[in-house]
């Protein structure tokens, strides 16, 4: 574990018995992998929290408080979320706590922050169990089985194609994905012809190309993130396999399009945000947080700064002293954000669109917008 943010002002972190109208700052809490392998990702959701968090303060902050991240490196680690969690509810007694990483640890901080009664946000981790911790834990980006589910109206209905191998991913992210694929498979008239397996660690994927090759699919329907899927596709691509293949929002990333090069061209990808989009909300956060110059937007990044963003709100109506309150303040939210419409279900889900993109000319740009309410309803239980 490893401390990333500087306390200001007072030693000691910020009492909840005290008065918002007297503390020097808000303190939330952020645990994202900001080294190892999803270091990169990690960077970019602290990037968008930041942001978040720097625009609260040029407006005033909370009711004229500023607010500050308290942040540690989780590693994408469940056997560091928990001990990270612990120290952010003890030692820094925060208000409140976003996830900005992957699944298996969210899911293993969750049961942690639910049981002290302190609200937590998972900015895109997918594994549907994580809001089920209890009624103190939310989502903002998409369950798994959400998105797979859109990924097979996506193939099926949208593209036409009926003949569909998967290639999963075997952890939490892939399997989720795949069960929600599955399950919508039928009603669009999908016949899964095979289905390949294959780990994080991977990155040669000459047997599934060679097998996928022989099985002639229509469309490719391949969990993954960026650091797999860019390997896998230009693999892909070189064996001569010229059609779709359809990702998720881990692929979302200008690091998958540097990976696989000139094969990413086309690749299809559902996700929470729309590089092309036309609201105020989203264009002025992707101008913002590209400003820098030192790396292009993606959907991490906004998924992070919608979770600070819905926090924010939810504490400029209820204060910060409360955490009953934050809670109840959180489930009646309803925020634009850089990533849509945002609000919750009584299971903490979020409710919005997906978003369709896909690589042209080496960019994300708009290919779809998925807006279907039965298709896309998050689970209640």
């Amino acid at each position: 574990m490893k401390l990333r943010s500087i306390l200001h002002g007072l030693a000691g972190c910020l009492a909840l018995s005290v008065s918002p109208a007297i503390a020097e700052t808000v303190h939330i809490g952020f645990n994202a992998p900001l080294t190892g392998f999803a270091a990169a990702d990690g960077k970019s959701a602290l990037g968008g929290a930041e942001l978040a968090v720097e625009q609260t303060n040029a407006a005033g902050g909370i009711n004229g408080v500023n607010v500050e991240l308290i942040v540690y490196d989780d590693q994408a680690s469940p056997d560091e979320a928990v001990p990270i969690a612990q120290k952010l509810i003890e030692k820094d007694q925060v208000v409140a706590a976003v996830s900005g990483s992957y699944s298996g640890s969210t899911r293993a901080a969750a049961g942690i922050f639910q049981e002290a009664g302190v609200p937590y946000i998972s900015a895109y981790a997918i594994h549907p169990d994580i809001t089920r911790a209890g009624n103190f834990v939310f989502r903002t980006s998409f369950v798994g089985e959400v998105q797979g589910r859109a990924g097979a109206k996506l193939i099926g209905e949208m593209l036409g194609k009926k003949k569909v191998t998967l290639i999963t991913l075997q952890n939490d992210f892939g399997k989720s994905l795949t069960a929600g694929f599955k399950e919508a498979a039928g009603k669009y008239g999908i016949d899964i012809i095979s289905e390949y397996e294959y780990g994080i660690k991977d990155r040669q994927f000459g047997p599934i190309v060679s097998k996928l090759k022989s099985d002639n699919p229509e469309a490719i329907y391949a969990s993954g993130y960026f650091f797999t899927a860019g390997p896998l596709v230009n693999q892909l691509r070189a064996a001569g396999i010229e059609v779709p293949v359809i990702g998720q929002e881990g692929y979302d990333s200008q690091k998958f399009i540097e990976i696989a090069g000139a094969a990413s061209e086309g690749t299809i990808i559902t996700t929470s945000l729309d590089r092309d989009s036309n609201t105020m909300e989203a264009k002025d956060f992707i101008a913002a947080f590209e400003k820098s110059g030192d790396r292009k937007v993606d959907m991490v990044a906004a998924s992070a700064h919608t979770a600070v963003k819905v926090l924010v709100e939810a504490m400029r109506k209820a204060g910060t002293s409360d955490r009953k309150a934050l809670r109840d303040a959180i489930a009646a939210t309803k925020l634009t954000a850089s990533t849509g419409e945002i609000s919750f279900n009584e299971l903490g889900e979020v409710r919005k669109d997906v978003q369709v993109q896909v690589v042209k000319d080496g960019n994300w740009h708009h290919y779809a917008v998925i807006s279907d309410p039965d298709l896309l309803a998050p689970p209640t239980e």
